[in-house]
């Protein structure tokens, strides 16, 4: 059936609507140890790939940018052991001024 009167305006939803809203990261993997949450995040934004961790216990979190050359795999299985190497790149937060991404200040 056709409507003479009818003019397609286009899609409903356009795209420029879908752009203004910012693009929030994607769980591409996770994983829970002890109370320790790890996430391998997509961020569509800027394409890049990090892993936040979050430790139940202590309330400690970080994010960790994953850089060039870096193995994804390597550092979503072993997330301290890369960010006890680059401390001031990592995004931390936790409770206690002496906790320093998981491991205690030697007293």
């Amino acid at each position: 059936m056709v409507y003479p009167h009818i003019q397609y305006q286009g899609p409903a939803y356009p795209d420029h609507l879908r752009d203004a809203t910012p693009a929030r990261p994607r769980e591409l993997d996770s994983r829970v140890s002890d109370g320790i949450h790890v996430s391998l995040l997509w961020h569509p934004a800027d394409g890049q790939v990090s892993v936040a961790v979050q430790d139940s216990k202590t309330g400690e979190a970080f994010e960790l940018p994953v850089g060039k050359g870096e193995r994804l795999r390597d550092v979503f299985l072993h997330p301290y052991a890369y960010a006890a190497g680059r401390r001031t790149a990592v995004t931390q937060s936790g409770p206690a001024a002496d906790v320093a991404i998981g491991v205690r200040a030697a007293v």
